[in-house]
């Protein structure tokens, strides 16, 4: 009788990816997912509507000076784009992290995951990086496209010249916005199977920082307690870094520590729930 297949041993002849690289899987999923759902696509152009009308600001001061004395481009003017690029950073940090770890939870494919050769960072570095690389698109790029179109539309670095620190602005205030939203995000995603949940967690823990501020400051007639919102910490904590009076009475420092403090209990949460085996307790 003949064999119908031949099991004996023979050379691997596939490629083999070098070991420490299985985030990269795990992110290039990630992105692919989330653009082939059309919605998503929508809130990430609604998202680049202000670069555009920030655009033509600096393209109506430069071609008329008269104007800049009503809106001026100055570092300002960054500061607040970020600002109100925070609407976008809300939506996007829900509608891409909140299920992110959850519907691998429900689906029990952590226990796959984490069964091949991939370790536990590199699941949690590549999911990051997915909600990373999104909230990116609606802060950090276009905030420095902005700084290329002044220099173009102006048609020289004076501008970078007399505010050498925009830029650098820029990029820390953009990281530091994107790390706090995507970690906290995604140490919440771990704590449910449920993306939806999840999504009500990140919602909940926005806005009732934001209303025990509001409570706390009416009772105190102070706004020395802004240090109880998240969105107010962040904002306390960008002023410093574009060097702009500080909207809150609260020391930056005191903002910055509660926002570190914030990553660090996040982190141990995505620690204890990213398992490949589930622990009942």
């Amino acid at each position: 009788m003949t064999p119908i297949h031949d099991q004996s041993y023979r050379r691997y002849e596939g490629s083999r990816n070098p070991p420490g690289r299985g985030w990269v899987v795990v992110m290039r999923q990630g992105l692919k997912a989330m653009t082939d759902r059309r919605f998503f696509l929508i809130v990430l152009i609604a998202g680049w509507i202000p670069f555009i009308v920030r655009a033509v600001q600096i393209y109506a001061v430069t071609a008329s000076s008269a104007l800049a004395r009503y809106a001026p481009v100055d570092a300002a003017m960054f500061q607040h784009f970020l600002h109100y690029q925070g609407i976008f950073v809300f939506f996007v940090t829900i509608y891409v992290g909140s299920g992110l770890i959850a519907n691998d939870r429900r689906a029990n494919a952590l226990q796959i995951y984490l069964a091949r050769p991939l370790h536990r960072t590199e699941y949690i570095a590549g999911k990051l990086l997915v909600l990373i690389v999104y909230l990116a698109l609606v802060t950090l790029v276009p905030g420095l496209l902005l700084v290329l179109v002044q220099v173009l539309l102006s048609g020289s670095i004076d501008f970078l010249r007399h505010n050498s620190f925009v830029v650098p602005a820029i990029v820390l205030a953009s990281t530091l916005e994107i790390v706090v939203c995507a970690v906290t995000m995604l140490a919440l995603s771990s704590l449910s199977k449920s993306s939806r949940f999840a999504g009500i967690l990140y919602t909940g823990a926005i806005f009732f920082t934001d209303a025990v501020f509001g409570v706390l400051g009416v009772i105190t007639g102070s706004t020395r307690v802004a240090w109880t919102s998240i969105t107010a910490n962040i904002d306390q904590v960008t002023d410093l870094i574009f060097r702009q009076p500080l909207t809150y009475d609260t020391p930056a420092l005191v903002s910055f520590l509660v926002l570190a403090g914030l990553v660090v209990l996040s982190i141990s949460v995505l620690e204890r729930r990213v398992r490949g085996v589930e622990i009942v307790q």
